[in-house]
């Protein structure tokens, strides 16, 4: 019989899946998230392991688990999996795209509104000191119509948040690799452009591309300098995409006007100086805290596992 071991709480649909299909079932059910030591502990005779994004699955974990044919992973990165080894051992990863899309859209939308009109700043302010009343030049922020919005990476997210944007008559240019197509493009009021292009033109840039050696640090002390003052960042994609020393610097020197992350380099950890400025919106890595988008993922990997066991194919197998 199958042996799964789940390595963090994830919805009971999941779980009701596994257990219909007659697989054995190991959940992880200690505090917080489980440590290296407490992983292997339980891998050694599983054959498929779940795990979340914030578990690293190493080369060791892989060695520590002789009869394993499954690394689904919860989440759309896997910047975590030690991918190559894991093939090299034919074990296939997974992962679980396209359901976090809307969720992630969504929010990155909402954090592109609330830092243009300082929602989360006016919100502390009335938390604390409070107001004298309505006043011409009190508070102001800034409408998006009329403003450009920089898109790095038009995958599904980019083209969501682009599509959400647009409506709010924000002109869209973005890059990456390759163009889109033309109708595509169109269909967004989209124009393609270089990296430097982006930089400089865009009044609110956000980041969609996935972590990869060629994307780590892709945003630090010179792309900042090529951006306007008045810009705004932000970035629900990868943490290290951006070299935050430096983002912190440009925000404390005024060569940026803010910035709002949901992700960070060094995750969970948040470098003191973000939250010491107002301009900056800071949340827990929530792009895809939705209950519709994580019943998503957990049915993707539950239906993956009983594949396996039933000597079929996984979906969404990212080191073929």
């Amino acid at each position: 019989m199958s042996r799964v071991f789940v390595s963090a709480p994830i919805p009971q649909s999941a779980l009701d899946i596994l257990n219909q299909a007659g697989l054995t079932v190991e959940s992880y059910s200690g505090d917080g998230l489980i440590t290296k030591t407490e992983l292997l502990q339980h891998v050694a005779n599983i054959d498929a392991l779940i795990t979340p994004l914030s578990t690293q699955v190493d080369q060791d974990v892989i060695d520590a688990a002789p009869q394993l044919k499954l690394i689904a992973n919860y989440g759309a990165g896997f910047n975590n999996i030690d991918t190559a080894y894991a093939k090299s051992k034919g074990i296939p990863v997974t992962n679980t795209p396209k359901v976090s899309t809307t969720s992630t859209a969504e929010v990155t939308t909402g954090l592109i509104i609330a830092l243009a009109h300082r929602i989360v700043e006016g919100d502390q302010l009335m938390r604390t000191k409070g107001f004298a009343g309505w006043s011409p030049l009190f508070f102001l922020g800034h409408e998006l119509a009329g403003k450009t919005l920089g898109v790095i990476g038009m995958g599904q997210i980019g083209q969501a948040v682009a599509k959400r944007l647009a409506a709010f008559d924000m002109r869209i240019i973005y890059t990456q690799r390759h163009p889109l197509p033309a109708a595509t493009e169109a269909s967004m009021h989209a124009s393609y452009g270089t990296l430097d292009e982006v930089l400089a033109q865009s009044d609110v840039l956000t980041i969609h591309c996935p972590l990869t050696p060629d994307t780590h640090h892709l945003l630090g002390a010179a792309a900042f300098k090529q951006m306007k003052d008045s810009a705004m960042l932000i970035n629900a994609a990868r943490g290290p995409v951006i070299d935050e020393a430096a983002l912190l610097a440009a925000l404390q020197r005024g060569e940026l006007a803010g910035a709002a992350l949901d992700v960070y380099e060094a995750e969970p950890h948040v470098d003191d100086g973000f939250k010491a400025l107002n301009n900056v919106i800071l949340t827990p890595h929530v792009g895809n805290a939705t209950v519709e988008a994580r019943d998503a993922m957990a049915t993707i990997v539950a239906n993956n596992a009983v594949r396996v066991a039933s000597d079929e194919q996984p979906l969404y197998v990212v080191n073929p």
